[in-house]
């Protein structure tokens, strides 16, 4: 595995500060149980890490003591795989919150996990699906041989449940990520060709598509390094800004918590290991602070930043604004 940040730290990324944190976003552990080419966590079956039932309680704890954060955003690896995931949506629902679990869909049919649908229908998650393609082809290349079927099936059922159906109450969205270092299409137009492509050939659908940019960082900017395509991505995001989507990334307004409970502007910070307001060895953790001590802070910047403001912008919500192009595909 190459190590990407000493490539990644001299950075002219515009200086940025962090706003009101509305949305709380957990890593609950790197184990999964699929191996994605794109995975900008290196997760997989053999990872071990995972969130203690003492750090589950002091996100809680930080929840109840920030009436700001609105949201939380549930997140792996397979986060569904921590054996305390149940036990924080239903926490986090009953304090009021908009709760999203980042499914790969896969994991809907893991032995264990055969009532997880029927889980998140009942306490109306929000589910953020990966589907890196509306093609066999392309997503077997990114997260192995059976996984379009597996995620075809997934939301199958998770459509019967009443997941993306309208006036359901019950949202479903889906995420694209680009096949190599090149930038996503435009958001709208590859909705439209996903919703075609699904409903025509499966009678699936969904709410809302998200595109995002590949990371330069773990084990997609490893792959990167290792083919000798690193500075030409990093070329293309860096020409790629636009200044206009600074205002709008989503590190202003979300603060990541890693598996052991520590504070990062961001995932990808987490996985570069750069905490928030670090300096050499220090980490602040999520039992020593309030939401609201948090605001106007500095975020820590580096060249991958330029991955979140390329083009139409790329956010945990997809685009930050509309880019003109010719008709999408998902084979990019």
């Amino acid at each position: 595995m190459h190590a990407t940040l000493p490539l990644l730290s001299i950075t002219t990324f515009p200086a940025v500060a962090r706003r009101s944190v509305e949305v709380l976003q957990v890593n609950l552990g790197y184990r999964c149980n699929q191996s994605c080419l794109h995975c900008h966590v290196n997760a997989g079956p053999q990872r071990r890490e995972e969130m203690t039932a003492e750090t589950v309680d002091a996100v809680l704890a930080f929840i109840s003591a920030s009436p700001e954060v609105r949201a939380l955003d549930l997140t792996g690896g397979a986060p569904e795989l921590n054996p305390h995931f149940r036990r924080l949506v239903v926490a986090g629902r009953q304090r009021g919150l908009r709760v999203i679990d980042r499914c790969n869909l896969t994991i809907l049919e893991e032995p264990g996990h055969e009532d997880l649908a029927d889980f998140l229908a009942t306490h109306r998650i929000e589910v953020v699906a990966s589907l890196p393609c509306y093609l066999e082809e392309n997503v077997e290349q990114q997260r192995g041989k059976g996984s379009f079927a597996a995620s075809i099936r997934g939301l199958q059922r998770l459509n019967a449940l009443g997941y993306g159906v309208a006036d359901s109450g019950l949202q479903l969205n889906l995420v694209f990520n680009p096949q190599g270092p090149t930038l996503p299409p435009p958001q709208a137009a590859l909705a439209t060709a996903y919703r075609e492509q699904l409903g025509e050939r499966f009678g699936i659908v969904f709410n809302q598509l998200f595109t995002l940019a590949n990371m330069p960082i773990q084990r997609f900017g490893s792959v990167l390094v290792s083919r000798g395509q690193f500075n030409g991505y990093m070329q293309l995001l860096r020409a790629a800004h636009r200044e206009e989507n600074v205002a709008h990334i989503m590190c202003r307004n979300l603060l990541s918590v890693d598996w052991q409970g520590y504070l990062y502007d961001c995932d990808f910070n987490q996985q570069l290991g750069l905490p928030i307001g670090g300096r050499g060895s220090f980490r602040l953790h999520i039992s020593d602070i309030d939401a609201a001590s948090l605001e106007g802070h500095a975020i820590r910047v580096a060249e991958h930043c330029y991955g979140c403001t390329a083009g139409q912008g790329s956010s945990c919500a997809g685009a930050l604004g509309d880019e003109p192009a010719p008709a999408p595909t998902c084979g990019t």
